[in-house]
């Protein structure tokens, strides 16, 4: 029984911390819809998702030190990883198992039916990006 009690006590606290990691903030300019799509599939992959409208996106990939070759429409971060573009849930959820030394992941450019876009699917080359460098991350 004490056995139960132990696995039962390790598993309620392990909660709240899942669900940090799961909580994503996202900024974006008020007008770009593809962004949005992103948000939906990340809440739909069990992300909550913040949505952030501001004026000025590049202020935000500036600050945050989004290299210029992998940026694209939105920026968000999730449990202190940098997260560019049309990531799909299933790179995120790596990045969060595999907790890797980086500052975080990127698609750079909007490639056509990844999250939260249309059209046919393309190659969705994701990058990790920090002080190591930039390498490929996945292929998606």
């Amino acid at each position: 029984m004490k056995t139960v009690a132990v696995f039962l006590f390790a598993l309620f606290a392990t909660l709240p911390a899942l669900a940090a990691e799961r909580e994503v903030t996202m900024w974006k300019s008020p007008t770009c819809g593809c962004c949005e799509g992103w948000a939906e599939h990340m809440r739909q992959s069990g992300y909550k998702v913040k949505s952030v409208d501001v004026d000025d996106i590049d202020q935000i990939k500036r600050a945050y030190g989004i290299p210029a070759p992998l940026q694209s429409c939105h920026t968000a971060k999730v449990d202190g990883y940098l997260l560019e573009g049309h990531v799909p849930a299933e790179a995120v959820d790596r990045l969060l198992t595999e907790k890797p030394r980086t500052r975080g992941i990127a698609s750079p450019g909007m490639p056509m039916g990844s999250p939260g876009m249309g059209g046919p699917k393309e190659d969705n080359v994701v990058h990790s990006f920090g002080p190591e460098g930039t390498k490929v991350f996945g292929r998606y």
